[in-house]
């Protein structure tokens, strides 16, 4: 439909400009589209034309791939023995919180379109940032929940998400215990980069319901020091703490030597930056597939899940817990899935 475009945040951006890897721009002018992998490749796409619309019609359904064509950089087995690793870790006091995610992996046709993708999950999946981008080289359909970072002039916010439930009343002492410690790792983040006495928690533990579970969700708000702009903030904050642990440094070392497969955008983050009117939205990419499109024959999309493990995880439940956050978003992608 488009050569590239972007769907964010009820924008439609079109009219691809410019595609840089320097956070530096995002200071400058204009709107961009941003995805910034949890490895640290940094995409910026900017547009010309930027409207307030809906997602537009595909020109298509959605072919995905079948349910039983999933595979997954991690096992059943494996993810347990990942979980009861890291809580050695914590037992040694190496860490208190690490997050262990996996990568589902699946074949799609080389013309698998990422409008029709969006589609299907703003129907069956819609979630606060909710976004598509499409760009050459990368396309990234996300139904997160989660903002990793939204600004408005100065000013910068962040709410983590932290338990994870069916119901509220599967929220557990653990999934609270977790949540404040993350903040405590984000309000430390934002410290870095705001200016003294600015870092503030106004919200702590509020329970939010989204299709399918419910979450734990903290807000971190504080004011940019003078002279900190984008490369500064992603410098003091990437890669969001949920989805990394306490102690960050700790935690990321773990996720390295666990997980045999990149992240990718999963876990990085995806959203816009109005340069012109200073602000801005990034989601944790987090509910987020990306497709790869090779010259000839099949694609793969992919899909990320995890859970946060602390001392008090239970190996099974946390395997659950990644089963629960999958679910719904790999059935809506999948043919025949719902």
């Amino acid at each position: 439909m488009y050569d590239g475009f972007a769907h964010l945040n009820g924008v439609l951006a079109t009219g691809l400009r410019d595609v840089t890897s320097d956070l530096a721009a995002l200071d400058g002018e204009g709107w961009w589209a941003v995805v910034v992998d949890y490895e640290g490749k940094v995409t910026c796409a900017r547009f010309d034309r930027v409207r307030r619309a809906p997602l537009p019609t595909p020109s298509a359904p959605w072919r995905g791939p079948r349910p039983d064509q999933w595979r997954s950089s991690l096992d059943r087995a494996a993810y347990e023995r990942g979980v009861r690793t890291i809580r050695d870790h914590i037992e040694r006091g190496e860490v208190y919180q690490a997050n262990l995610c996996r990568i589902l992996t699946a074949p799609v046709p080389p013309d698998a379109d990422p409008l029709a993708l969006a589609d299907r999950l703003a129907e069956g999946n819609p979630a606060p940032y909710a976004g598509v981008i499409r760009v050459p080289g990368l396309s990234v359909v996300s139904a997160s929940p989660e903002l990793f970072l939204s600004r408005d002039g100065d000013v910068v916010e962040c709410r983590p998400i932290k338990g994870t439930g069916a119901t509220a009343d599967d929220l557990l002492e653990k999934d609270y215990a977790e949540n404040v410690m993350i903040v405590d790792l984000v309000r430390n983040d934002l410290g870095r980069v705001a200016e003294v006495g600015t870092v503030e928690v106004p919200s702590l533990c509020r329970v939010e319901e989204h299709p399918g579970l419910v979450h734990l969700v903290s807000t971190v708000r504080a004011r940019l020091a003078p002279g900190a702009g984008w490369p500064e903030l992603f410098a003091a904050t990437f890669p969001p703490g949920s989805v990394t642990g306490a102690p960050k440094s700790s935690a990321l070392r773990i996720i390295d030597e666990l997980e045999p497969a990149p992240r990718g955008p999963y876990c990085g983050a995806v959203g816009w930056v109005d340069a012109d009117r200073g602000r801005a939205a990034l989601a944790v990419g987090i509910r987020t597939f990306w497709i790869s499109a090779p010259a000839h024959g099949d694609g793969e999309i992919r899909f990320g899940t995890g859970a946060g493990i602390t001392w008090g995880s239970d190996p099974e439940g946390e395997w659950l817990e990644t089963e629960l956050k999958a679910a719904r978003l790999i059935a809506l992608a999948s043919t025949g899935g719902v």
